[in-house]
């Protein structure tokens, strides 16, 4: 009997400086695994060769949690309110990113991953939401981090509406930086109350989505994070 394949589906490291490693949290193989593809972590590198054989062979690309994106990126500067960053990721992602959408291959970009993906096409970010656009709206919350902390709004005609509805969805959150000026390529999908911008799309693209919150924490109780997961999965 012909098994049937799974997409090899290609995940950025996350980065430990004071460890010197490169590590993964569990829930980001976890929900692509039970989603039905084969989560593979990737080198962090920026090597043109190396990216471009890897967006030939994966089938899709998780861009993770992690550091704060370089203000560098969009072209702002740091009068202090970031915490650390990694100029390695994105150096890497900045190269893994084009690639993957030269070649049509499906992204999902998680906490972080939207944040360099707005930035990347041209967007700017908040760099501290507390200190530049307060809130009653807790974007950090404390452990344990798969439980619901605020609502996120589906915006209607959207591909995460057509998913999931247009009822208001209770999600995680732990963040302290988020998209300011949306990329001129990028759709909104979600908001927060106080009008984070809480998911995005690229439209006319196979499937570029992002989210703010955490499915790899909540997919085990959340039949939101894992329609996520599947959404993306059967994408690539």
């Amino acid at each position: 009997m012909e098994t049937k394949k799974r997409p090899i589906i290609g995940l950025v490291p996350l980065m430990d400086y004071q460890k010197d490693s490169y590590w993964m949290l569990p829930g980001y193989m976890q929900g692509i695994e039970t989603a039905g593809g084969t989560p593979v972590m990737l080198p962090l590198t920026a090597d043109e060769g190396v990216l471009a054989q890897l967006a030939d062979t994966c089938d899709g690309f998780l861009f993770t949690g992690g550091q704060d994106v370089g203000p560098a990126l969009y072209g702002g500067a740091d009068p202090g309110l970031c915490a650390e960053q990694s100029p390695e990721r994105d150096a890497m992602e900045q190269r893994l990113l084009a690639l993957a959408r030269s070649r049509d291959k499906p992204v999902l970009g998680i906490c972080r991953g939207i944040q360099f993906l707005n930035a990347a096409l041209g967007g700017t970010l908040w760099q501290d939401l507390p200190a530049q656009c307060p809130s009653s709206v807790n974007h950090r919350q404390p452990a344990p981090y798969d439980q619901p902390i605020h609502t996120v709004q589906p915006l209607p005609g959207t591909p995460l509406a057509a998913l999931l509805g247009t009822e208001p969805l209770a999600v995680n959150s732990c963040h302290h930086q988020a998209v300011r000026d949306l990329a001129p390529g990028l759709a909104p999908m979600a908001a927060a109350p106080d009008g984070i911008i809480e998911a995005v799309y690229e439209p006319g693209k196979r499937f570029v989505w992002a989210v703010q919150w955490h499915p790899e924490f909540s997919y085990k109780g959340n039949q939101d994070s894992r329609k996520i997961f599947a959404a993306f999965v059967g994408a690539c």
